[in-house]
């Protein structure tokens, strides 16, 4: 079945609050693509973030961002005054995570106390969540404590999650921990809220789970085990991926790198406890960096480029295994961009996983790059652009004017004005089963509408539409061009 969907992180949503939430605006979005004719929502991870406020460097694996969490709701639900909303409203546009930072825990508390935490529905999450909810909670009391400090530099004593004095800590802060649980309480019941509104519509939401955790998390603090960290959690080596035409001194991601061996030993519990969390989470899951699993790069900690890495196996097909015994019926796409080798590909083939074909790559070589569409088979999913990648309308100016050439040829497009447009069709026509088209390449933006380049901080992860951006000439003119191409869900 031909498909296509719309590339859009939550916290790019409009709204009053600073950020995108789970809110109003987060419905009418599922609206605008039900009319629009698409069947697919995709948005980054929804964890909370952390230091350059990147979604893959979350505290937890598991928890959601409280950012996310729609005052409205609260107040319709007696949590909140509207006075109280509305000392929190911020300007539109661009996200301001150190107002946010400062400012939304206030009113979040106010939310958080007024909670009845004896009530059946919180009980039961709580219960169900148990798992990593508890240390999530105890990790961010703990964190909160010692004013937001990195794990690293935590005392001795409450680095170790079974020592006495983190047990003390749990009994002396109890009001705490709760706080921390409620957050979670507050954005689940709104996420899956949201969610089942969209199934409603058939509108699937297209999940991202970043293969890597952050330093700095309830994971590693847990169970360090997992990763290849000492007893202070300090890591020898880092994650990064080699230098390439995009970067060349590479990237240095610096998460920690995980025990492999130690994973297969315990068949891979931890990430099936994780899967099988997403799985409920989202319809369908696109796995980050599928290339480690084959091989994963491990740069030195003391480099400060990525050129001297090394690539070392990683679990290969035995974790495949593991996720189609336990997850039969999970339904994963594949990022498998990045350095790729025989091997990766041939993994690629074993999951069955479809992978991803992005046109911003497709020019930079002969007749046999894999990413020109007349070489796509249908098992894949067609992007203009990711995340990571400046909108299609600003390709054609910043990129190797060989390659702009190549691709204007190719799409027989000479007017400038609607390249964006020259990439959408080519995405939509092409044979993939899914297509996903950033937004903001439907709204034809230059620069202003990137969400993220790599290695970079300071202007990332902060772009937002504006109010009237999803207009009804805007719907029709996605509609006509997923229908021209057989793509109607």
């Amino acid at each position: 079945m031909r498909q296509s969907g719309i590339l859009l992180p939550i916290s790019s949503l409009n709204g009053k609050y600073g950020i995108g939430t789970l809110g109003k605006e987060a419905f009418a979005f599922i609206d605008f693509l039900r009319a629009a004719g698409q069947s697919c929502w995709q948005i980054l991870p929804i964890g909370p973030t952390s230091y350059g406020d990147s979604p893959y460097q979350s505290f937890s694996a598991f928890a959601g961002n409280p950012y996310f969490i729609d005052l409205d709701i609260l107040c319709e639900k007696g949590l909140l005054t509207k006075q109280e909303c509305d000392m929190h409203i911020l300007p539109e546009g661009n996200v301001d995570y150190g107002t946010l930072y400062n400012t939304r825990p206030q009113v979040l508390k106010k939310a958080a106390m007024r909670l009845d935490s004896t009530q059946a529905s919180y009980r039961t999450f709580c219960k169900e969540n148990a798992a990593w909810l508890d240390d999530y909670a105890l990790f961010m009391t703990i964190k909160t404590l010692q004013d937001n400090l990195p794990l690293v530099q935590w005392p001795q004593h409450l680095k170790n999650r079974h020592s006495s004095s983190v047990a003390a800590l749990q009994k002396t802060h109890g009001y705490e921990i709760e706080y921390w649980k409620i957050l979670q309480y507050f954005f689940y019941e709104q996420f899956f809220n949201l969610k089942k509104y969209a199934a409603a519509k058939g509108v699937d939401i297209l999940g991202d789970i970043a293969i890597y955790v952050s330093g700095d998390s309830a994971d590693i603090w847990t169970q360090p085990s997992l990763f290849q960290v000492d007893a202070d959690f300090v890591q020898s080596h880092v994650s990064g991926c080699p230098p390439d035409r995009f970067s060349p001194q590479g990237q240095i991601w610096g998460n920690p790198l995980y025990d492999w061996a130690y994973h297969k030993k315990t068949n891979f519990a931890w990430w099936l406890q994780r899967l099988t969390h997403v799985q409920k989470i989202y319809d369908i899951t696109r796995f980050d960096h599928f290339r480690g699993l084959e091989s994963y790069y491990s740069i030195p900690a003391n480099e400060t480029t990525a050129q001297n890495g090394r690539w070392k196996k990683g679990p290969g097909k035995a974790f495949i295994d593991a996720i189609k015994t336990s997850l039969p019926s999970m339904r994963m796409i594949a990022e498998d961009l990045g350095f790729l080798t025989e091997e990766v590909y041939e993994l690629l083939r074993y999951s069955a996983y479809p992978g991803m074909k992005v046109l911003q790559f497709a020019f930079a070589e002969g007749q046999s790059n894999p990413y020109l569409p007349h070489l796509y088979h249908p098992h894949c999913v067609v992007y203009t652009g990711t995340h990571d990648n400046t909108t299609a309308q600003n390709w054609q100016y910043v990129f190797d004017p060989n390659e702009v050439a190549r691709a204007k040829d190719y799409m027989n497009c000479n007017d400038s004005a609607s390249f964006a447009y020259g990439f959408i069709r080519l995405a939509l026509a092409s044979v993939a089963n899914l297509a996903i088209i950033p937004l903001a390449d439907y709204l034809c933006l230059g620069s202003e509408g990137r969400i993220n380049t790599p290695q970079t901080i300071g202007d990332n992860w902060v772009w937002r539409i504006k109010k009237d951006t999803l207009s009804t000439a805007l719907e029709q003119v996605i509609y006509h061009l997923t229908a021209l191409y057989g793509r109607l869900s």
